[in-house]
């Protein structure tokens, strides 16, 4: 008799245990949660701005591309095709501002933490792809100004090398960049700050909450 009276009693506590836990559980959740949203907010503005920054500026690059076609010469070659090639760039970079904007409103915060963290690793993943687009727009910055009118016939050999020197090296740091934007450098410090630029950190700085989590559980 005294044996199952300690069964039970230790049953009881076992449950009042796991009941106690259980609601530990919820609320660091919900206090991870918070903090999530409180770093994320910060990525909500900045994609929020850098839309309108995106609007603001194919809305130029395309009053310039209007232009030089309303006023076409065989001049405004190299000028057509560089800001042709950064009106591209530009236009993906919008468009995934705008989906990650939504995907940051659209987490699910009532889901489980792991369906969390694929969220968010999907939108980290999102924007390293996002920074390694708009690395390739670089070398066409080193070409909008050029014209066929001067350039190469009326400049000097000097200049010649100079641009070949300044364009070729963009091109080669462009793709270095383009082939370095890579989830596997995220534990080097010189491509989280680059991707801070695009809300890199932010995320980043999520993530390491439900970490923490799994951490507690695990503990």
């Amino acid at each position: 008799m005294e044996n199952t009276e300690l069964i039970s009693i230790w049953k009881q506590q076992n449950a009042k245990i796991d009941k106690a836990l259980a609601i530990n559980e919820l609320l660091l959740k919900e206090v991870i949660n918070n903090k999530a949203k409180t770093s994320l907010k910060s990525l909500i503005k900045l994609k929020t701005a850098g839309i309108i920054a995106f609007v603001l500026y194919l809305l130029l690059l395309s009053y310039a591309l209007v232009y030089a076609f309303s006023n076409y010469s065989s001049a405004w070659n190299y000028f057509i095709v560089s800001i042709s090639a950064i009106v591209l760039v530009n236009i993906k970079g919008f468009s995934d501002y705008v989906k990650h904007l939504i995907w940051t409103n659209n987490i699910n915060y009532n889901g489980s933490v792991m369906e969390i963290q694929q969220q968010l690793s999907r939108l980290q993943l999102s924007i390293i792809n996002h920074a390694k687009t708009m690395c390739l727009q670089f070398p066409f910055y080193t070409t909008f100004y050029l014209s066929n009118k001067w350039f190469p016939q009326s400049v000097g050999f000097g200049y010649i090398i100079f641009q070949v020197f300044l364009t070729g090296s963009f091109i080669y740091f462009s793709y270095w960049l383009y082939k370095n934007h890579k989830p596997e450098n995220l534990d080097k410090k010189w491509f989280r700050n680059m991707i801070t630029g695009s809300g890199g950190k932010s995320v980043m700085k999520a993530m390491e909450f439900y970490k923490e989590m799994e951490e507690f559980k695990k503990g």
